[in-house]
């Protein structure tokens, strides 16, 4: 397991969920909520910097069949962004279902369903971070599908 803090990122049309994790990747927590539209992408870098991240792991959703969809479209498209706005490496990992989940863990921690709207986006991003440190755990290699930067080449 690689020793570092990572961003956790889900990406919605109207908010963007962020969950980080201690050095040692073994807990996710939540971060904030950021407003989705054009300060978003400053508002991730600057996330990036305060948490001192090693890399961003972003949740790319992908349909029950395993098909990228036009919502996977819109993360790559503000992945690029993301990648213009920091000098982090983007790991990009399957996110299906990790709202359910999401939802389903407030219920059972006893959070109303009219007081989950402020914070799903960042348990979705708690969900997404966990299960890639998990993964990685597991499987003795990073998560998901890194994403070179256009101008730096990054390597596992």
């Amino acid at each position: 397991m690689r020793r570092g803090r990572r961003l956790g990122v889900d990406i919605g049309s109207a908010r963007i969920g962020v969950a980080t994790c201690d050095p040692d990747g073994l807990i996710a927590t939540p971060v904030e909520t950021v407003a989705a539209g054009d300060a978003a992408v400053a508002r991730l870098a600057a996330l990036a910097e305060e948490h001192d991240v090693i890399e961003i792991v972003v949740g790319l959703p992908y349909s029950l069949s395993g098909r990228e969809g036009p919502a996977a479209a819109t993360v790559r498209e503000a992945v690029g962004a993301l990648m213009e706005a920091t000098e982090r490496p983007v790991r990009l990992v399957d996110e299906r279902l990790s709202t359910v989940t999401a939802a389903q863990q407030l219920r059972a921690g006893g959070t109303k369903a009219k007081k989950q709207r402020p914070v799903i986006d960042q348990a979705a991003a708690v969900v997404i971070l966990q299960n890639a440190l998990e993964g990685e755990r597991m499987r003795g290699t990073p998560p998901g599908q890194l994403i070179d930067p256009p101008t730096k080449e990054w390597h596992d």
